[in-house]
């Protein structure tokens, strides 16, 4: 495939070598405005919005991802294998499942359990374990440990099902996983598949246990943490 692909009409040299990734392409519009200097859309096709700019001088991009593992997949792969980026840092929402976590807590996905599929199409002799590339998780924890940021790393469940009628969460959370998300499992293969560097960096927004929700001041607190976290990666 070439580029512009069908989701994407950045031209080639549009993209910086890391992209940051929002579910939400309105969240990275918001990123883009108040992090960078000079931010530039690139793409704006089906809404997904992308821009590059600099960050203490050094180039990055923040494009969102859509919701769920085949949006994720698509992006990421085109990212990944069309426009050279190396480094992909996912920046989202995730609900708690290790009781201790707080809304507003980071959590560093160092690995994915998943109820999808998405690995099959590899036809692998077993199972995939998708992981995050440790050196950017180590530095990660370093950077919440410097700050003092609320942080937990651990593996996370990347689920298919939002409306969750499985009653399996209890089940994960026997399991040590510390969180519950959408997308993480896609981007760890894609990255793994096309030897490219991934982590999944999360803000803890909800309690699906206990029904408690963030608000929106409590979450644009949240998010500006798990953003300096991730800024200090590139």
């Amino acid at each position: 495939m070439s580029i512009p692909t069908p989701h994407n009409q950045a031209k080639c040299g549009d993209i910086a070598k890391t992209v940051l990734m929002p579910g939400d392409p309105l969240r990275a519009k918001l990123l883009a405005e108040t992090y960078l200097s000079d931010a530039v859309c690139y793409n704006q096709v089906r809404g997904m919005l992308g821009y590059t700019g600099s960050y203490q001088g050094k180039p990055v991009s923040v494009q969102g991802s859509g919701m769920g593992m085949p949006s994720m997949g698509i992006y990421s792969h085109e990212l990944f294998h069309f426009y050279g980026v190396d480094t992909i840092i996912r920046i989202g929402s995730a609900g708690a499942v290790d009781p201790s976590l707080k809304i507003g807590d980071i959590v560093i996905a160092s690995c994915s359990c998943s109820t999808s599929d998405y690995a099959a199409q590899y036809r692998l002799p077993g199972n995939f374990a998708p992981c995050a590339d440790f050196e950017l998780a180590r530095r990660a924890a370093q950077i919440c440990e410097d700050k003092a940021f609320r942080y937990k790393a651990g593996p996370v469940l990347c689920s298919d099902w939002f409306y969750d009628e499985s009653q399996g969460l209890p089940e994960w959370q026997k399991m040590g996983v510390l969180a519950v998300e959408m997308e993480s499992a896609a981007l760890y293969t894609e990255a793994a598949r096309a030897g490219k560097k991934a982590l999944c960096l999360m803000t803890i927004s909800d309690n699906p246990f206990t029904g408690e929700a963030v608000g929106a001041d409590v979450r644009q607190n949240a998010f500006t943490q798990m953003m300096e976290v991730a800024l200090s990666l590139v």
